[in-house]
């Protein structure tokens, strides 16, 4: 396979529920072909947006083999299979290849405080038994600890790790993980999804991406064409509604999951512990997506 596993806009994609809590299969196909038709490079599948930590192995598995039967190798299934627990993670990565995922992403294990020794063994269990790329994914908000850049490049020494999805936040240490890693940098977030093309990364795994699929291929397009003012101008549009006053302004995947059924996609709530945000939050989302012209 070549080196690097999407170049531009991946999308966090949310998954679908029924009023029973049910996963609603009929609606993620149609989110998967509305993403492909919108210009959308790779699927993320099971995610944090795609509440996988709610999810059964069971329903987890079947995401990623659905996804990958409905996309058809258009483009690439990067399945979620993360975990705390190096063990469940390496079973659930071999049955996420099997499904027929074309990349796996790894998310820093949560709670434990694994020192970075500890971070390259449990990186290095799966990237020993699976044969498909493998993204990193450095998110210290959540999982306390953060990946350093040592140790990113011990784990690069694994021919199929890849690249990292960097949710830090720090301009500094993109640009220092761009240049000296030996990894494939992806912003993780949408609001630095410039400011990391400009710096030379390779794209974004977005959550705007799940309503405005057509707008985030376009910023990144403009980036990768070397068009960044432009994408800039783009991306200022959306500045507020990408964060504090929208699919941020409560625990993600609860803000983006309201914008889709405010549009008219009734992708169903979370599941618990996350819930409905409050009606005002609601009617705040609404009054910014009515500003930017997405109601």
């Amino acid at each position: 396979m070549q080196n690097t596993i999407f170049t531009g806009s991946g999308v966090a994609l949310v998954t679908p529920m029924n009023a029973d809590g049910g996963i609603n299969y009929p609606l993620m196909s149609e989110l998967i072909e509305r993403q492909i038709k919108g210009g959308t490079s790779a699927l993320i599948i099971c995610g944090t947006t795609g509440e996988a930590s709610t999810m059964s192995d069971e329903e987890h598995i079947e995401c990623i083999r659905f996804a990958a039967e409905k996309s058809a190798k258009r483009v690439p299934i990067i399945a979620g299979t993360g975990s705390n627990d190096t063990a469940y993670m390496v079973d659930l990565s071999i049955r996420a290849e099997k499904a027929g995922a074309d990349a796996l992403l790894l998310v820093s294990p949560y709670y434990n405080k694994a020192s970075q020794k500890g971070l390259v063994k449990h990186f290095g269990a799966v990237a020993d038994r699976v044969n498909i790329p493998i993204m990193l994914y450095n998110i210290p908000s959540r999982a306390v600890v953060n990946i350093e850049l040592n140790t990113f490049k011990e784990l690069a020494e694994y021919p199929n790790i890849k690249a990292v999805k960097e949710s830090g936040g720090n301009v500094a240490y993109f640009s220092t993980l761009i240049n000296e890693s030996g990894l494939d940098v992806y912003s993780g977030d949408d609001y630095m999804n410039v400011p990391v093309l400009a710096l030379g990364g390779k794209g974004v795994v977005s959550v705007m991406a799940n309503v405005v699929p057509e707008v985030v291929h376009k910023i990144c397009t403009l980036c990768l064409e070397n068009n960044v003012l432009e994408a800039g101008r783009l991306n200022q549009k959306y500045a507020r509604f990408m964060y504090t006053d929208g699919l941020f302004m409560d625990v993600s995947p609860v803000p983006v999951k309201h914008a889709l059924k405010l549009m008219g996609i009734d992708v169903g709530s979370t599941r618990l512990p996350l819930c409905d945000m409050d009606e005002s939050k609601i009617e705040k989302l609404k009054a910014e997506m009515l500003k930017i012209g997405l109601l």
